[in-house]
């Protein structure tokens, strides 16, 4: 009889050129984040890095419930998911073109910076966590 299967830390089984097309796909949205905080300054500066940080603050916020190490209460997952798909900062993207500036560039730079953000995390292997809370 096999004993059961514990469920641990893991990191993304995403094959090797996967990640290695997210790390270019990083190091270009890093090269536009600098290139868009210096050329426009002001508030680009601090709401670049704070899109770096900010998708993260889902591991802090919602209900919490008893986890392992390595897991993610059951509570927290939807909103992690949520900002950890490429999709929302893209779609993010996209309205802050139309946006009049002084916010529109401002914003659209926090939108470079939390697809880097997902790009990086995709890169180093982590992903979308299952409903139970542990690493896909």
């Amino acid at each position: 009889m096999t004993p059961p299967t514990v469920q641990g830390p893991t990191r993304s089984s995403a094959s090797g050129p996967v990640r290695g097309t997210w790390a270019l796909f990083s190091a270009f949205l890093l090269f536009w984040l600098v290139l868009e905080m210096v050329n426009h300054g002001g508030g680009t500066i601090p709401l670049g890095i704070a899109g770096l940080f900010t998708p993260d603050l889902t591991l802090f916020v919602g209900p919490s419930g008893s986890h392992e190490a390595g897991q993610l209460p059951r509570g927290r997952v939807p909103g992690y998911n949520l900002v950890h798909r490429p999709v929302v900062p893209l779609l993010w993207l996209a309205v802050c073109v139309v946006l009049p500036d002084p916010p529109g560039t401002a914003l659209f730079t926090f939108g470079i910076a939390w697809l880097l953000h997902i790009a990086l995390d995709r890169a180093l292997g982590y992903g979308l966590r299952t409903a139970d809370g542990w690493q896909r």
